[in-house]
């Protein structure tokens, strides 16, 4: 019950707010001591003494990854989802750094793009130190103007995810963002119209032919050098946001060709796979075919019962030729029988003596007998005593 989100709050990105954080250190989260013993029955209010209390902040530490008291904060405000203006409260508070840190990072998490510019970029300008706890558990030194480059920069952030937001020159191009003006600009624009005010005098004092005293008090090489700085560092700066911007630009547009390229190399690749798959089944077929054509000859080529047929039509042919064969010529005379075709016909009626007793109708069974004669009419074999 301790670990949901209040009914009553709403979905970040499409999804509950605890799930920016990721699972495995929400897990360490809810069973930290810190989480169960202070950070229990938190509202709103109650929140900001705790945030007060903060000495130092930080994702995860030590060998168990224990998270920081600044990790459990953060994890209670997406548990209960203050209001918008609780969190500007929590960046515009001039006294406690820490509190003003959390208020930014939990706008990071949350906010929309245009106001985690609005409001994050006016803290470069504080440059308080800061505390920050690293993996193996030692503290290093940072600046809150540092960490807040950080949060608009880099993609994680004291062991979190942070969301992707729009580059800040493409929400100026779209009219969402007014173009940054530095908190320095002014001081600039101060120097520069004293500078100015300094020429003309200068070149008043010249041309009344005042002594050189007088002219180099009032063109100082260190104040020509350091405006001269300041002119370059102007312009160093704007070649380098210009440098970043065209940077930009040309990374977009070469990730949208890959992308292009990957999805063509893609289209490419499935109508291989399709084709390979497609004449792998019709090999498949037609070897299936093949076998089973083969299989339906041999099935034929063996078939006994034809077999049998054939055998038994043969035999019966030899038998009838026999019994022609047996009865003398008829262009010969009654009893009249060739010398030579007499050890013939005793071979004939050996041989049909010897068919007679084969074909089984000599049977003593009388019952068997009678069935081989039929069967010896139908040119089917005779049935073995």
């Amino acid at each position: 019950m301790a670990n949901r989100t209040d009914p009553l709050a709403k979905s970040i990105r499409g999804t509950n707010p605890q799930n920016l954080v990721e699972k495995i250190l929400r897990t360490k989260i809810y069973q930290n001591t810190y989480w169960k013993e202070q950070c229990f029955g938190l509202t709103a209010e109650t929140l900001v003494d705790k945030a007060m209390e903060l000495d130092h902040l930080g994702g995860t530490n030590g060998g168990n990854r224990r998270p920081t008291p600044f990790m459990c904060l953060v994890m209670k405000m997406l548990q209960i989802q203050p209001d918008k203006e609780i969190v500007v409260e929590f960046i515009k508070n001039p006294d406690y750094k820490y509190v003003r840190v959390l208020g930014a990072f939990y706008l990071r998490l949350t906010g929309t793009d245009v106001d985690v510019y609005r409001y994050l970029e006016p803290l470069y300008n504080d440059y308080r130190k800061l505390r920050l706890q690293l993996n193996d558990g030692k503290f290093t030194l940072t600046h809150v103007d540092e960490y807040i480059d950080e949060l608009l920069t880099k993609d994680y952030s004291c062991d979190i995810a942070l969301p992707r937001i729009k580059k800040r020159w493409t929400l100026e191009a779209i009219g969402s963002l007014e173009p940054r003006r530095s908190a320095l600009e002014d001081d600039f624009e101060e120097e520069e119209e004293k500078d100015e005010e300094d020429e003309q005098l200068a070149d008043g004092v010249d041309s009344s032919g005042g002594n050189d005293k007088d002219y180099y008090r009032a063109r100082s090489p260190t104040r020509e050098k350091d405006r001269d700085k300041k002119r370059d560092t102007h312009r160093y700066r704007d070649r380098e946001h210009e440098r970043d911007r065209d940077y930009e630009r040309d990374y977009e547009r070469e990730r949208g060709r890959g992308r292009d390229r990957d999805l063509r190399d893609r289209d490419r690749d499935r109508d291989r796979d399709r084709e390979r798959d497609r004449d792998r089944d019709r090999d498949r077929e037609r070897d299936r075919d093949g076998r089973r054509e083969r299989g339906r000859r041999r099935s034929y080529s063996r078939s006994p019962s034809r077999d049998g047929k054939d055998r038994d039509g043969d035999e019966y042919r030899s038998r009838r030729h026999h019994r022609r064969s047996i009865s003398p010529k008829r262009h010969r005379g009654v009893g009249e029988v060739n010398e030579d075709e007499k050890p013939k016909r005793k071979r004939e009626k050996k041989s049909a003596a010897a068919a007679m007793r084969d074909d089984g109708t000599d049977h003593p069974d009388p019952e068997i007998a009678e069935q081989n004669r039929i069967r010896l009419s139908l040119g089917i074999k005779p049935l073995r005593p």
